[in-house]
């Protein structure tokens, strides 16, 4: 892992107590963020999900839903989020054909603050969505490791991470 300098940690106060970032002085730009998790299970139960065959329903498009609903709600439960209007929220699934499931979440805004938090926040509703679909298929599946992979727009700059794969 990289040695990374963040500078000072901008969500204390004076008195070393916990607040929320003001952003009223920043510049209002369009922001972008990818996240990805992946969720590992069994052959068997990859193919269920694949071929429609949940009890539950349409994995895919239940756990898409959740995510979409997630980003939008962020704020209510990661508490020093600031409440954001998304432009667009674009969740895509693949896997190896074997026994992983990829789950991506691309998230935009125009704002003062980035959509990082939204972004990992869909794929892990997301992912805990299929857990909770195919639980009675499978009790073992395996969630993670969930990564945020790119983002844009902000003081920061734009940040691409180049240790993972594409599917």
């Amino acid at each position: 892992m990289a040695d990374i300098d963040a500078g000072p940690l901008t969500h204390f106060n004076e008195q070393g107590r916990a607040r929320m970032v003001d952003i009223s002085g920043k510049q209002e730009t369009s922001r972008s963020a990818t996240a990805r998790t992946t969720i590992t299970m069994l052959p068997s139960t990859l193919q269920l999900i694949k071929q429609g065959k949940i009890g539950k329903g349409d994995v895919l498009a239940v756990s898409q839903v959740a995510a979409i609903m997630a980003a939008k709600k962020t704020s209510d439960w990661i508490p020093m989020c600031h409440p954001l209007s998304l432009t667009g929220v674009d969740v895509r699934f693949s896997d190896n054909g074997h026994n992983e499931l990829y789950i991506e979440a691309a998230v935009k805004t125009k704002g003062q603050t980035g959509v990082e938090m939204e972004a990992l926040t869909a794929v892990s509703a997301a992912a805990l969505t299929v857990y909770d679909m195919c639980k009675a298929a499978e009790k073992t599946m395996q969630i993670g490791p969930t990564l945020l992979v790119s983002k844009s727009g902000g003081k920061s700059g734009d940040f691409h991470r180049n240790d993972t794969e594409s599917n």
